[in-house]
């Protein structure tokens, strides 16, 4: 940490991901610690800032994981001016909800903002497509749907995220910015609709978490509009602490801290972007990584198997192999059976948590999961499961298609047989730890069952220890998550 940079500035790092409960400064060693409330926003700031490192006063800022599970300040000196920062800004936070991702996820929003994304692109001297708007956009969070058009003979966009903090994030990142070098420079707003349903997969507009939708030969949009919602050119007030913004060094990968676009500093998005395999390595080439194998980080590595990968990922498509790392066994590469399918997987399923843990899914660099050489150490690590007849996306237009969901602590059961009863089950899910609230048999259907457990945690764990299980009468239980 630079020389001379204050509290407030060091917490508002964090100002994305969560609370901060403590802070030290030692500014002998030009270090700090910090102690977010939870686990969860450590890790999420973790990984968002390990591959982007954000500046403070134009010097980077290195962050990493603490050997201390807490920090005990309270005899040390000078504390009562680290204590001053975090009240103020636990007070801004308070006043201002959408800055943390607790609150958000309670549903507490300011006026005009919500997970809904406005862009205008300016000055278009290259083209701008759907694809290229995903890879910079989805650097910031989960983007769950894009739809393009042209108004005013300029190019505009929709976008939705997951998360109202990721689109509030994107916006504060990427308001300002330009796609290429002193062009295609992006205006952002918050739009006072508040979520898109798309029609068609096309080159115009897309919706990742539908592998079904026809191509058609347009986009047709519903749109659902907020009635309170406040003007689209709302803007959030600035923090006078607010940390430096990062130099202008590329694509934007949730870079610097949240703060007002810098009037001028239009730093470029894609002049420096790494010319990995599929992605945009000139603005003549535009395009999305078309990648379908996933990197899968901060396991639990005690209770993570291949197969478990396996079917937990077989919910959102077709898994051809699993990798977890013989070094690193918190990490993981999962092969999709195409780029759509581990798109579906990361929207619905990083940040979700297993094991104890908060999972998290991104596309990886390789192309595909190498298998191991007979004989090799980490063989039993790498499965190969293209020909399983576990996957439930085998038939085109199969009607699992329409059935995706995200995880909920409500699980749909099928293929019961006549012999299995609600006690059965009840006993059958209680046996992996969860809580079960409720067992109701489908009335017309007794095949089919919803379970209600503890926890989406609960269910995530039930539904990877019991799909497929055998129930006898040559019946084995299919289990996916409930809408």
């Amino acid at each position: 940490i630079a020389s001379g940079v204050t509290e407030a500035e060091v917490i508002s790092l964090s100002l994305p991901f969560g609370k901060v409960t403590n802070i030290l400064m030692l500014e002998a060693k030009s270090q700090a610690f910090l102690e977010m409330a939870s686990e969860e926003a450590a890790v999420t700031m973790v990984n968002c800032y390990t591959p982007a490192t954000p500046h403070l006063v134009n010097q980077p800022v290195y962050i990493q994981y603490s050997y201390h599970r807490e920090l005990q300040t309270d005899n040390l000196p000078d504390q009562a001016r680290a204590q001053a920062a975090l009240q103020a800004v636990n007070v801004m936070q308070s006043g201002y909800p959408a800055v943390t991702s607790a609150f958000a996820a309670q549903g507490g929003l300011l006026p005009g903002q919500g997970s809904v994304l406005r862009i205008i692109v300016e000055n278009t001297i290259y083209p701008v497509t759907l694809e290229v708007l995903y890879q910079i956009f989805s650097k910031c969070g989960s983007v769950l749907k894009i739809v393009t058009f042209t108004r005013n003979n300029q190019f505009q966009a929709l976008l939705q995220y997951a998360d109202p903090m990721n689109a509030y994030y994107a916006k504060t990142t990427l308001d300002g910015r330009s796609i290429y070098t002193a062009c295609c420079i992006l205006h952002i707003d918050f739009s006072r609709l508040t979520s898109l349903t798309v029609k068609y997969n096309n080159d115009r507009s897309r919706d990742f978490t539908r592998l079904d939708l026809p191509s058609g030969d347009g986009h047709m949009l519903e749109t659902h509009r907020a009635a309170g919602f406040a003007t689209q050119n709302f803007i959030f007030p600035s923090y006078a602490g607010a940390a430096g913004f990062a130099p202008p060094i590329g694509f934007a990968q949730c870079v610097g801290v949240p703060g007002p676009a810098v009037p001028g500093a239009h730093g470029s998005l894609a002049g420096t972007i790494p010319a990995a395999p599929g992605q945009i390595a000139h603005p003549y080439v535009p395009g999305v990584p078309r990648n379908s194998v996933l990197l899968v980080s901060n396991l639990n590595p005690e209770a993570i198997t291949p197969h478990g990968l396996f079917i937990l990922f077989g919910v959102y498509g077709n898994v051809h192999r699993v990798k977890i790392m013989f070094k690193k066994k918190d990490n993981a590469l999962v092969q999709m059976a195409d780029a759509t399918q581990a798109q579906l997987a990361i929207s619905h399923l990083n940040g979700q948590r297993i094991y104890g843990r908060v999972l998290r899914a991104t596309l990886s660099k390789h192309q595909v999961v190498k298998l191991p050489h007979k004989g090799q150490l980490d063989q039993d690590l790498t499965k190969d499961y293209s020909n399983s007849p576990l996957h439930r996306f085998k038939k085109p237009g199969s009607r699992n298609l329409q059935n995706i969901f995200p995880p909920s602590s409500t699980l749909h059961l099928s293929n019961i047989p006549p012999s299995v009863t609600v006690d059965d089950l009840k006993k059958l899910f209680a046996s992996t730890g969860s809580t079960v609230k409720a067992v109701k048999l489908f009335q017309k259907c007794s095949r089919m069952a919803f379970i209600k457990l503890g926890s989406v945690e609960d269910a995530v764990h039930a539904l990877i220890e019991l799909h497929d299980h055998d129930l006898g009468d040559n019946h084995h239980l299919r289990v996916s998550f409930s809408k």
